[in-house]
């Protein structure tokens, strides 16, 4: 098991560490896509609890903190 989740360590670093602003843009293309739903569909699960919002947050950060780091 941690070996596995070692090898995804490297691999993920080795595949982001060129592309330093993909997580943020796909955090950024999340929001997005929230705010366009909640403008079309009035009612539903996912525009009640924002989840694509969050989401999009949490993926955005992460990856200005992992640019920083790598």
């Amino acid at each position: 098991m941690i070996n596995w989740f070692s090898k995804f360590l490297d691999q993920s670093s080795d595949f982001l560490a060129p592309r330093k602003g993909l997580l943020p843009l796909i955090g950024i293309g999340l929001i997005i896509l929230n705010f366009v739903l909640v403008s079309i569909f009035p009612d539903g699960f996912l525009i009640e609890t924002n989840l694509f919002l969050h989401l999009g947050i949490i993926v955005a950060l992460i990856g200005q903190m992992l640019a920083w780091a790598l």
